[in-house]
């Protein structure tokens, strides 16, 4: 009698002890869900600058990358677009901060001294500001602690590198012709050109370097005689390289114009687009750097919602490490159809 009654004891004893565990497991079950509610971000405001035009080249995956962020995490989010011109950049950037919000991601390429007297203001209103794209170092070691990180490739590793492995691929040698387009003149951009330029200058070729002028910054088809008229004056030319995603993208057109043929010049730029899918496959475009653009719309949304919510800290991330060619196309088609490579 004695035993069952311990045996009943001992069983009740576990049925507490199991229906405790159950309660407190419940409660920390709902504990931890408060920290992963949908649309944790609803009651932030962003102001983010996609680069431009809108409905560009490279700009458009941006556009969707932070689109993408905006429906994921409920933030509240308005564009400002610039036509790729540092100078609108900075003013948008002082029209951004007049309407108070609680973060702007920023392009970065006017450079750290055009951007430095907007960024304090905002700061000291206790603004997050984190930048894409083209990098911004001297802003982001004063305020990375305040939630400034940067999402893109490293602008000079990132020539340097497209240079460097277009020479390897091409098969040209010290003495032969390249031209470069690129945006030399932008103080934070411009270091993307310069390793390109400085990679092939290395190599021993004979540069012609072009700065890419306004209209066709905006515009890449406005540059079709331009790059005409030097392919005309310069048959020797063996490769060609634009520090330009729009530019990339419409280098079909532009090698078509001057009358040049599948593989007469080697070609190589940077972003992908859908129009870069066509032109790798006829041969028109050989070599593309990507940057994962779309992740340069995604995380700085994601940067400032993480600062504003949970206080964390600016990240750096570098999108751009791969290269796209004849041999992985089709691989990534998909997706650049879709607008997210």
């Amino acid at each position: 009698m004695l035993r069952k009654s311990r045996l009943i004891t001992i069983v009740l004893t576990l049925g507490l002890v199991l229906t405790l565990s159950i309660t407190a497991g419940m409660k920390i079950a709902a504990q931890d869900s408060s920290g992963t509610t949908d649309k944790w971000c609803s009651d932030v405001n962003i102001v983010f600058f996609p680069g431009g035009p809108a409905g560009g080249a490279f700009a458009i995956n941006v556009y969707n990358g932070a689109l993408q962020a905006a429906a994921d995490l409920g933030a509240n989010v308005q564009y400002s677009w610039s036509n790729w011109d540092p100078q609108t950049m900075v003013t948008q950037l002082g029209e951004a901060i007049a309407t108070k919000p609680d973060g702007i991601a920023i392009m970065g390429h006017p450079g750290d001294d055009a951007y430095q007297s907007a960024v304090d203001d905002a700061e000291s209103q206790g603004i997050i500001v984190t930048s894409q794209n083209t990098d911004l170092p001297k802003l982001e070691a004063a305020y990375q602690s305040n939630g400034f990180g940067y999402v893109g490739a490293k602008q000079y590793d990132a020539g340097w590198s497209l240079a460097t492995e277009a020479i390897k691929r091409s098969g040209v040698v010290s003495g032969d012709r390249a031209v470069l387009w690129g945006l030399l003149a932008q103080a934070g951009r411009g270091e993307r050109t310069r390793g390109a330029k400085e990679a092939l200058e290395k190599a021993g070729l004979t540069v012609d370097y072009y700065e890419i002028d306004q209209a066709t910054n905006a515009d890449p088809t406005a540059g079709i005689a331009t790059v005409s008229a030097y392919i005309t004056s310069h048959p020797d030319v063996k490769l060609l390289i634009t520090d330009h995603g729009a530019m990339t993208s419409t280098m079909e057109s532009y090698l078509t114009a001057a009358g040049v043929g599948p593989d007469d010049i080697y070609a190589a730029g940077f972003d992908m687009s859908p129009s870069d899918i066509t032109a790798i496959k006829d041969g028109y475009l050989d070599l593309v750097i990507d940057q994962q653009e779309w992740l340069q719309g995604y995380l700085p949304i994601l940067q400032i919602c993480l600062t504003k919510k949970y206080a964390f800290t600016g990240l750096d991330i570098n999108t751009g490490a791969g290269f796209a060619t004849k041999d992985n196309i089709d691989v990534l088609a998909d997706l650049i159809t879709r607008v997210i490579r």
